[in-house]
């Protein structure tokens, strides 16, 4: 998939919203149990989907701007999506030690950091 210079920016900019951890704070995370004992897991493999998306969240972080491929692009847009769609899914008590939080925290949001 090939991306236009304007879809390039507007995903980086939703990104940039929707990712609230920073690249430390997300590698310190994805080395805790909490986050390795959440998410979807796909028949044969050890890490979870969301797991490995936190991986590659680092990746990107560490990659500039100018050197992000349609790859990252892409990744970046399931990233948002997951986010907006799991963000609306929210339990209404004990969040801050729920699976819900952790698998978002995987994917580089905390939902309890206010925004902004």
């Amino acid at each position: 998939m090939s991306f236009s210079d304007e879809e390039k920016a507007k995903i980086r900019t939703e990104y940039r919203d929707a990712v609230n951890m920073t690249q430390k704070e997300l590698e310190r995370w994805l080395e805790t149990e909490e986050s390795k004992g959440v998410g979807f897991t796909r028949d044969g493999e050890d890490e979870s989907v969301g797991h490995h998306s936190g991986r590659r969240i680092v990746e990107i972080a560490g990659t500039k701007q100018g050197d992000l491929t349609d790859d990252d692009h892409a990744h970046m847009r399931k990233v948002v999506a997951y986010v907006h769609r799991h963000c609306a899914q929210g339990p209404s008590h004990d969040v801050e030690t729920s699976r819900w939080r952790y698998s978002l925290m995987n994917w580089g949001h905390d939902p309890l950091r206010k925004s902004g």
